[in-house]
């Protein structure tokens, strides 16, 4: 079967989409709040062939610990986001290499623009990620339909 074709981007060294080779990603299951375990982990991940790390940013303290799990790994990190564009925002600061925002969670859309503003100008990509138990439900399609 042949590949979609798709755009190139850049998640730090790491090429995902276009003609690329797949990228092995995982999400940590630490406590992002805990540096040292969640670093630990992110390292048995690498050595085990993870390109490509996501990591829960649940709160301002997850997305300051950030910076220094950055500083102790060489694999990109993938901060993902729900419901604060502050945080995006934070882990920008902190140097992730890649966000993964739910949109469809923030309801100030004013604040996902600047978010993207914030990422283009780092160089960040966004990978929009939206599942049904995150949308708004008048959104869904039966609601639609009895409306």
């Amino acid at each position: 079967m042949a590949r979609r074709l798709s755009r190139v981007v850049h998640a730090g060294p790491v090429s995902i989409g276009g003609g690329s080779p797949v990228v092995v990603q995982t999400m940590t299951k630490t406590d992002t709040r805990d540096v040292a375990a969640t670093v630990a982990q992110i390292r048995d991940l690498e050595a085990r062939g993870c390109e490509l790390v996501r990591l829960a940013v649940k709160d301002m303290a997850a997305a300051a610990a950030l910076k220094s799990i950055r500083a102790e790994v060489s694999v990109p990190l993938v901060a993902d986001i729900h419901y604060d564009p502050r945080l995006a925002l934070a882990s920008i600061e902190a140097g992730v290499s890649k966000i993964r925002l739910n949109p469809s969670n923030i309801r100030d859309s004013g604040a996902v623009r600047d978010v993207a503003a914030a990422a283009k100008a780092a160089g960040i990509p966004i990978r929009v990620g939206a599942n049904l138990g995150s949308m708004d439900p008048a959104l869904e399609p039966s609601a639609r339909a009895a409306a």
